[in-house]
């Protein structure tokens, strides 16, 4: 799970990569369970959805913070 402090200290490039990634994970889990309706680890849907969530949400922040400074 990630920490939104943790988020606050990348730079927005990274968080973009780790969006990718993490929305990539989450297509081929639900993938996964449209498949074979189950998965062998189903509480990490659940968390990789939060940590897109709050990855988002800083981006969004970093964004709108950039644009009010300049």
């Amino acid at each position: 799970m990630l920490k939104a402090k943790a988020l606050v200290n990348q730079s927005i490039e990274e968080l973009e990569a780790q969006h990718e990634d993490l929305c990539r994970d989450i297509f081929m889990l639900t993938n996964e369970l449209r498949v074979s309706r189950k998965l062998d680890k189903p509480h990490e849907l659940t968390e990789k959805k939060k940590d897109r969530a709050r990855i988002l949400t800083v981006l969004r922040q970093k964004k709108t913070k950039g644009l009010s400074a300049g």
